[in-house]
């Protein structure tokens, strides 16, 4: 990257140094699926204080790459509080990244998949005592 990577702790949470290093190291795998990314941004935020469960974490990540759209990935909580965990979060935000990575790079390259035109044709004519008939193309 040509930007340092930009981390930030939103909603009261505390900067921790752990998930900061977890953080880093996901995004320097991202650079092996995009290797033009000028710049990453994350930013980790803290949810809605349940009574019951824990905190759910928010994850937003904002990636550039010269020539194309940025990749943006919001990932809030779901719905079975597999985000109480942050890393749980960061992990499932930057597998996210990554796929939409892979698929700017697949398009970027050409390397989609092409379907073929389904032939079409008129009947020119027809043998029904032979059991065969014609088609005509275009």
């Amino acid at each position: 990257m040509q930007v340092p990577l930009k981390v930030t702790f939103e909603a009261g949470l505390e900067p921790s140094p752990a998930l900061e290093a977890r953080i880093e190291s996901e995004a320097r795998k991202l650079e092996q699926f995009g290797e033009r990314i000028t710049a990453c941004s994350v930013a980790l935020i803290g949810r809605s204080h349940h009574r019951r469960k824990g905190d759910l974490y928010q994850v937003r990540i904002h990636i550039s790459v010269p020539g194309r759209a940025d990749v943006v990935v919001d990932r809030n909580p779901s719905a079975d509080h597999a985000h109480e965990d942050p890393y749980v979060a960061v992990r499932d935000a930057f597998a996210a990244a990554r796929r939409q990575l892979q698929d700017h790079e697949r398009r970027f390259e050409g390397k989609i998949k092409a379907h073929e035109a389904v032939p079409h044709g008129r009947i020119s004519e027809m043998f029904p005592e032979q059991d065969y008939g014609l088609i005509e193309s275009a």
